[in-house]
């Protein structure tokens, strides 16, 4: 947890050196935060097998780096960022959190106007303060007021990707410890929602009193909400709430079917269960009196006539009925993928990130740049392109059993058209188009934008198609169904997006690309080697999408798959 406390303050002061246009610095702690999310090693446990040697081989961080993480570690705190907080007294993760606000933005409102915090921000825009400054004008205050209210609807919430982490680690101290036999983790973690409201563990011990004790000691823990002998809830560091439940083995498949939801799955569940003369609750299955079914999730599942349900499709969505009916998709696995098709080379070169796409098992990894007319990613023209291709060529000739992909995330212009000329498009395994500006187009000249881009022969994918970003702004304004029929027409995949701030497609609209019969991709949209292993959260929203082996093409083998493209 400590690489994300420090990650987080990186983040900020790279926002803080932005406000005050200080050059190349802010990329650096954006480079070292990257570095620290993307490692599994502990930073506490590098620096105490290296000192600031060992600080320095994570990616991004150099000398000065290096002793802020130590300073941390010794102090809980960083001089330089508290002196960023003093001279800036405002919330600033909190103001730039509504969408059309930034670090410069945020500066010149506190300057102007004294606004510290969201509800300054929300007054003063509700008031028409905002308009009338340099810079502003009416359209920025609507589309922040617009921001706010979004903000606020997905307030208390938190991504699967920021949240998982965190469980892990103090799942894994709960399972080293030794009173404890078994330790899962239920509610919408397990079911792997999109954002999580608070953490439910459900555990088998004998002595559930010392599992508390230890529970309510760890130190991620700030405040504890209640405390009995088999069960308790705390507060952590984090801002999410844990629940903790001690259950007996005999009982334990049934509480942890109960307790993973989702609350509209168990209702039909319990409805099935009284229909067959049963009873199901959190402590078993009866008939009765007599238990006939409790200790596994499996047992309590074949009583009610069914096969055991995956944890993700657990939201009655048809998935009950299809169970009864034995028609449960077999839904893809969290090996099942064969290579990534959306990697950035910014942080980590092209070998870095093919030597971690090999450590994964992947047998292909697709390079696929920016290009040119996004100028914020320094995005590659036509001979730079040309240039990069012939360095992978170059690459793939010391591979067995590996290759690198020639791709390129090419914008759509606001016309449909590509920022790269097709002559050197075709000169690719694939091409990825997206959207990356312009988002607020009305909903039909959107709709034909992208319609238009899939209509290209040059493009294979269309990446993250609604372009929302979770608890930042909503999606785009498309016609999905038109969308679909253009890409089953055109053979074009659309992208699941794996970064824990996209997950676009969102699970209902990757079954109805399913039952349109259009292909998809799972990508992390990776910028640093690190990043690929975020492909477990693509693989998550697939798995909730209904996604079969057969729907994803990354799934596939590379010569097939690269068929398909042609």
């Amino acid at each position: 947890m400590k690489n994300q406390e420090i990650a987080k303050i990186f983040y900020e002061i790279a926002d803080y050196l932005e406000m005050d246009e200080v050059p190349f610095k802010p990329y650096a702690y954006q480079r070292a935060a990257i570095g620290l999310e993307s490692i599994e090693e502990g930073v506490e446990d590098i620096y105490k097998r290296g000192g600031i040697g060992a600080l320095k081989e994570i990616p991004g961080v150099g000398e000065s780096i290096a002793r802020s993480i130590e300073e941390y570690l010794k102090t809980g705190r960083i001089k330089y960022y508290e002196q960023f907080k003093k001279r800036l007294p405002i919330n600033l993760q909190e103001l730039i959190s509504v969408e059309g606000m930034g670090p410069k933005k945020a500066r010149i409102l506190y300057q102007k106007l004294g606004i510290r915090n969201l509800k300054d921000l929300e007054k003063a825009a509700k008031a028409g303060k905002i308009s009338h400054l340099f810079g502003f004008g009416e359209k920025t205050e609507k589309n922040i007021l617009e921001g706010i209210a979004f903000f606020k609807k997905s307030k208390g919430r938190f991504l699967l990707g920021e949240i998982l982490p965190k469980v892990r680690e103090i799942q894994g101290k709960l399972k080293n410890f030794k009173e404890v036999e078994r330790v899962d983790v239920a509610g919408s973690l397990r079911r792997r929602k999109e954002t999580i409201g608070d953490v439910d563990f459900l555990v088998i011990s004998k002595h559930p009193s010392k599992v508390m004790d230890f529970f309510v000691s760890l130190p991620e823990v700030v405040k504890i909400w209640s405390k009995g002998t088999t069960k308790a809830s705390v507060r952590t560091k984090g801002g999410f709430d844990m629940d903790i439940r001690v259950v007996p083995q005999k009982s334990y498949g049934s509480a942890l079917q109960y307790f993973t939801g989702s609350k509209e799955h168990n209702i039909v569940t319990r409805r099935i269960a009284i229909d067959k003369g049963f009873k199901l609750s959190e402590y078993g299955l009866f008939m009765g009196k007599k238990m006939i079914a409790s200790e596994t999730e499996e047992e309590i599942y074949k009583k009610l006539g069914m096969p055991w349900v995956e944890p993700e499709l657990r939201e009655n969505q048809g998935e009950i009925q299809a169970a009864q009916e034995h028609k449960l998709p077999k839904i893809i696995g969290y090996n099942d993928i064969k290579g990534d098709l959306h990697v950035h080379e910014k942080d980590s070169s092209i070998e870095e990130l093919a030597e971690a796409a090999q450590e994964m098992g992947y047998e292909y990894l697709g390079i696929s740049d920016h290009t040119k007319s996004l100028y914020i990613e320094h995005g590659l023209g036509e001979k730079q392109l040309i240039k990069r291709n012939k360095r992978i060529d170059n690459l793939n000739k010391d591979f067995k059993n590996f290759k690198i992909l020639k791709g390129a995330e090419v914008n759509i212009m606001k016309n449909g058209l590509m920022d790269i000329k097709d002559e050197v498009l075709a000169q690719m395994d694939y091409v990825i188009a997206g959207i990356h500006s312009l988002m607020k187009m009305p909903k039909d000249q959107m709709t034909e934008r992208i319609i238009k881009a899939m209509k290209n022969p040059n493009i294979d994918i269309i990446s993250h198609p609604t372009g929302r970003l979770l608890k930042e702004r909503d999606e785009y304004q498309i016609d999905l169904d038109k969308i679909l029929k253009a890409a089953k027409e055109t053979g074009t995949i659309l992208e699941i997006n794996g970064s824990p701030n996209r997950l676009d497609l969102n699970d209902q609209n990757i079954r109805k690309a399913k039952k349109a019969g259009v292909k998809m991709v799972i990508n992390t949209d990776s910028h640093h080697a690190g990043q690929l292993r975020l492909m477990e959260f693509g693989v998550s929203q697939a798995r909730r999408g209904w996604a079969e082996k057969e729907d994803i093409v990354n799934c596939w083998p590379l010569e097939k798959l690269l068929k398909y493209f042609k």
